[in-house]
């Protein structure tokens, strides 16, 4: 099976090595991976600032750059939820209205992906640790995954996976949101480390790199004895030991 692999704009510049692990784990999972190196923005950014028109046309360049012929997998449920459910508000009834359906119908978040089209939840990794597992906005609401996180962190040797208070509560981030509410930002950040810390985890996981970038500031800033890591890394975690 071919995939084309949408890599987002800030995880190509920020956690380059997530954007490898990912590749690692489809071609694990039996998948031929095409990656366009010419891709760059879903548009996501402009969207939700309200420029439509700059949003419209980084949207078409993401069109182009895919095919549309196979299935999409992304490691970030936010830019996926982008695509899937508001390039509908930018490109109905223009001329690429089909191949913008196609393709809406072909990209995948990479749990979503691997859990339920592959159906594959096993990958032979080993992290040592307990851990929560943050639901993003994106990815619950947007793109609607729950259990397929769950069920790739409950199959990794050695991972204790704990219950987080007030689980479905956004970390703070929400892009630009961050910079105009950093008061509120922070609170939030503070809200969602502190319940995890509550419970004993030393790791923070999610299918965001921006709500872990988020977290993980802040983790930083108070020097605090717990890491964010995304879904990919810890699948592709220890390999080595198995």
């Amino acid at each position: 099976m071919t995939v084309e692999l949408f890599i987002p704009c800030f995880m190509d510049q920020l956690y380059p090595d997530t954007a490898f692990n990912t590749v690692k784990i489809l071609e694990k999972a039996g998948c031929k991976v095409s990656y366009n190196p010419e891709q760059t923005c879903c548009g996501q950014p402009a969207f939700n600032a309200g420029f439509w028109d700059e949003a419209k046309a980084v949207g078409g360049k993401f069109l182009n750059d895919f095919s549309g012929e196979h299935y999409i997998v992304s490691p970030s449920a936010s830019c996926t939820g982008m695509v899937k459910n508001y390039y509908s508000d930018l490109f109905t009834n223009t001329a690429v209205h089909n191949k913008c359906r196609s393709i809406q119908g072909n990209i995948h978040e990479l749990s979503d992906f691997l859990v339920n089209t592959l159906q594959k939840d096993y990958f032979g990794a080993e992290l040592d640790g307990r851990a929560v597992y943050h639901d993003s906005c994106a990815g619950l609401r947007e793109c609607k995954i729950k259990a397929e996180p769950r069920a790739l962190l409950s199959k990794v040797h050695g991972l204790e996976l704990l219950d987080l208070k007030d689980n479905d509560t956004c970390c703070g981030f929400g892009g630009t949101f961050a910079v105009k509410f950093e008061g509120i930002s922070s609170a939030m950040a503070q809200q969602k480390i502190d319940n995890a810390l509550a419970v004993g985890a030393e790791y923070i996981i999610s299918t965001d790199a921006s709500c872990l970038l988020h977290m993980q500031g802040y983790i930083d800033k108070h020097q605090l004895p717990i890491k964010s890591m995304h879904l990919a890394d810890v699948l592709a975690h220890g390999w080595g030991n198995v």
